[in-house]
């Protein structure tokens, strides 16, 4: 499936795409959707212009379209976009990105 997304976040927000929870353990035990966890992790599909600062310029955001962070657990909102299901975060939110 594309990662293009038809949405466009205002200000400081990003919208993420998170990652499935694992189904299985790494002993082999099948997690019913109960006991998942809620993912913590996921790519960036969009990006805002930036907060606007006091002095009328955007402060750019460090983060990037494609970028995988980790964000925290109960942080944004979730909505569904072009059936999918993704977060749409404040850049504050998000805890790190990964580095490979």
């Amino acid at each position: 499936m594309s990662k293009k997304i038809n949405l466009r976040p205002l200000d400081d927000r990003v919208v993420v795409e998170p990652v499935e929870a694992e189904e299985v353990t790494a002993g082999g035990i099948v997690l019913p959707d109960s006991a998942k966890e809620r993912p913590q992790r996921g790519t960036v599909l969009a990006l805002g212009p930036g907060k606007l600062l006091d002095n009328g310029q955007r402060g750019p955001l460090s983060v990037a379209v494609g970028d995988e962070v980790i964000y925290g657990k109960y942080a944004g909102t979730d909505i569904e976009v072009d059936g999918r299901e993704v977060k749409i975060l404040r850049e504050s939110d998000v805890l790190a990105k990964v580095v490979t």
